[in-house]
C-alpha cells in the first residue's frame, strides 16, 4: 500500500430549517466579495419555538443560486423558509454601533458558511427541493438516498410570524 498525501478533514455541520433574512453582497475592504445572509434557525419544540440566528457566508455555485433567487422575496419581507447544512461555525464578539440601543456593548455572532439548500419555501409554497443524490461512498448500483426528509416538521410559515434579522453590528 501507497500513502496517500492528501489532507484530511473533520467536517463539523449543522442541519435545519430557518428563516433566510438580509441577502446582500458583503465587499470587505481585502479579499474577494461574497454573497452573504442571515439564518434565525428554529429550535426546540414546535408548540415553542425558539430562533437561533446565523451570519453566513453562502459558499458553492448551487447555493449561491437558489439564496440569490429568494432575494426578491426576501427584500420584500414575505416569509423565505429553507432547510439547510452549515459548515465550519464560530463565534465573533463585536461591539454594538452607537446608534444601537445597545451602544458599546459587547456581542457575540454565529458565524458559518452556508453549504447546501435542501428546499425553500416561500410564504408557505414550496418553490425548491433538491433532486436525490448518490453517497460519494455507495458503490454502483445502490439506491439514491434523498438529502432531506420529505416532510419538513415546522411551523407553517404563513401562521407563524419569522422572526426580525439579528441587529446590526460594528464594522
Amino acid at each position: 500500500m501507497s500513502a496517500s498525501s492528501s489532507k484530511k478533514y473533520f467536517d463539523l455541520h449543522i442541519t435545519g430549517i430557518g428563516y433566510v433574512n438580509r441577502i446582500r453582497e458583503v465587499k470587505p475592504k481585502r479579499g474577494e466579495p461574497f454573497l452573504a445572509c442571515s439564518i434565525a434557525a428554529l429550535n426546540g419544540p414546535s408548540d415553542s419555538v425558539e430562533y437561533r440566528y446565523f451570519d453566513v457566508k453562502v459558499s458553492g455555485a448551487d447555493a449561491q443560486h437558489l439564496i440569490k433567487r429568494c432575494k426578491e422575496a426576501s427584500d420584500a419581507e414575505r416569509k423565505v423558509l429553507i432547510g439547510f447544512r452549515l459548515g465550519d461555525p464560530w463565534l465573533d464578539v463585536f461591539t454594538y454601533r452607537s446608534d444601537h440601543a445597545k451602544a458599546g456593548q459587547t456581542g457575540v455572532s454565529h458565524k458559518a458558511r452556508l453549504l447546501f439548500v435542501s428546499w425553500i419555501k416561500i410564504d408557505g409554497k414550496l418553490e425548491y427541493e433538491a433532486k436525490s443524490k448518490p453517497s460519494d461512498d455507495a458503490p454502483e448500483g445502490t439506491p439514491r438516498i434523498p438529502e432531506a426528509p420529505a416532510s419538513h416538521e415546522a411551523p407553517a410559515p404563513d401562521t407563524e410570524t419569522p422572526p426580525a434579522a439579528a441587529p446590526e453590528k460594528a464594522a
